[in-house]
This record gives structure tokens, C-alpha cells and sequence, in this order.
């Protein structure tokens, strides 16, 4: 009798939790389907894929993001698994600096980058190529907890030690231990990171905002202030982009424990 009564609340809070999800999706999507009167359309949708400003702020973005995720798996992972390796009293210092950007504000940290780079002796924000530079790494810093805790994760996961001693003991470097024992082993805890670090660096808005970079974020904030169907639209289009990359780490994970269930 216990047992029925648990699970029917469990299924009563799975169901609220599950309306209190896709309702306001479902009343996002409805509203950006209503531009014509009367009728559904996908004419909001449309006139976004038109617009020559949204597909500039996306490839932009995807670009920076893509750089954002290569340095910060370069930074990271060295530095994760050395500290594993050599230093593990120094993880509590290593935790205070990767949760610094929840704790300072953006908007303090971008007039910080902008006083602190827009004069001599390192005046970065004169050209675009220089600018590009800063917002990328404002973008690593801004996306450091996310990466760092998906590669402690991962190397929580796995016997670091043992790996590193092994390879060692077959006539391996630093640089072959890390590239091919180390990395495929974290092969889903990166791409968790990496997709945290994708969403993080597409909606992000301050950097790119005060630093004037034609991102995807301070489109989508213009364009809210000035239509109204439009916005909905982006809207579902970020849903979509969410659920395809958590469908990816789905398939991506189910891959590696098959591979570990058969031995290929």
C-alpha cells in the first residue's frame, strides 16, 4: 500500500514538474506561430531566416564559440590532470578561481577588459581582429566553471594514476598520455563541457554588447525590443539547439558504453 502511495507521487510531481516545463514552451511556440491573424504560419520563422543580421550574429558566434571550447580544452585539461597527477592540495585554490565568474559581475568584468585594454601599453579594442581576441577570452573565463567541473567529472571517472603509469611504462611522453589515453577517456565529459561552453558563448549578450561585435546576443536583445513574434521564434529555435545537443551526449554516451560492453 506504501509503495502505490509513493508512486503515485511520484508520478504526481513528474507530471507537474513536466507541465511546469512545457507549458510556457508550448505557449512560446503558439505565440510565434499567431503572426498571421487567424491562422498558424511559420512567417515569424521565416522572416528570422531571412534576416541577413541573424545569420552574421550566428556564425559569429558559432565561431567564437568554437575557439572559446578549443582554448579551454587546452587550458583545462593540462591543468585538471596535473593537478590530479602532482598537486591534488591544490584543488581548493583551484575551485575558488573557477566559480570567480559567478561571483563578479559581467558587467563589471567587461568594463574591467575595457579600461584595462583600451589604452597603452595594450590597446586591443582599436581593431576588430584585437576585439575578437578579448571577447574570446572573456568568453573562456565566463564558460571556466562549466568546462572545469565536466573535466573534474570526467577525471573523477577514470584511475588517472594508473592510466599515466601505464602508458609510461609502454615508452610514453606527457604529450602521448594526455593525446591518447587521457582525452578519449574524457570524451563525454568534454563534449558536456563543450556544449555547456556552445550554449554559454551563443546567449551571451554584455561582452559582446559593450565590446560592439555583431553576436548572436545582442541581436536577439534588439530584436525583443522592437517585434514581438520574432523573439518567440529565436526562442523555439534555442530549444531546438538545446535538445540536439543533449540528444548528441545521449547517443555520444551510448556509444562509449557499448564500446566498453563489447571491448571495440
Amino acid at each position: 500500500m506504501k509503495t502505490k502511495r509513493n508512486k503515485g507521487w511520484a508520478i504526481f510531481w513528474g507530471l507537474l514538474a513536466m507541465a511546469y516545463f512545457f507549458l510556457p514552451m508550448y505557449g512560446t511556440l503558439d505565440f510565434s506561430l499567431r503572426m498571421k491573424r487567424g491562422e498558424l504560419s511559420l512567417q515569424a520563422y521565416q522572416i528570422v531566416f531571412n534576416d541577413p543580421r541573424f545569420w552574421e550574429g550566428f556564425r559569429y558566434s558559432t565561431f567564437m564559440a568554437i575557439i572559446t571550447i578549443i582554448i579551454s580544452v587546452l587550458i583545462f585539461v593540462p591543468t585538471v590532470y596535473w593537478m590530479y597527477l602532482k598537486i591534488p592540495q591544490a584543488r581548493p585554490v583551484v575551485e575558488i578561481i573557477t566559480i570567480l565568474p559567478f561571483i563578479i559581475p559581467a558587467i563589471v568584468y567587461v568594463f574591467g577588459l575595457i579600461r584595462t585594454f583600451s589604452r597603452p601599453p595594450l590597446q586591443l579594442t582599436l581593431s576588430p581582429i584585437t576585439t575578437d581576441l578579448l571577447i574570446v577570452t572573456g568568453y573562456v573565463v565566463i564558460s571556466m566553471p562549466y568546462m572545469f567541473r565536466a573535466v573534474d567529472v570526467g577525471m573523477r571517472a577514470i584511475d588517472v594514476r594508473a592510466l599515466t603509469e601505464a602508458a609510461q611504462s609502454l615508452g610514453s611522453n606527457w604529450f602521448q598520455v594526455l593525446a591518447h589515453v587521457i582525452i578519449p577517456n574524457l570524451r563525454i565529459a568534454l563534449l558536456s563541457g563543450a556544449l555547456i561552453c556552445f550554449a554559454t558563448v551563443m546567449g551571451e549578450l554584455i561582452l559582446a554588447s559593450f565590446l560592439v561585435r555583431p553576436a548572436l546576443g545582442p541581436y536577439m536583445q534588439l530584436l525583443g525590443l522592437t517585434k514581438a513574434y520574432e523573439p518567440a521564434a529565436l526562442a523555439i529555435i534555442s530549444y531546438l539547439l538545446t535538445w540536439f545537443s543533449l540528444g548528441l551526449i545521449q547517443l555520444t554516451s551510448r556509444g562509449s558504453a557499448a564500446q566498453q560492453m563489447t571491448g571495440r
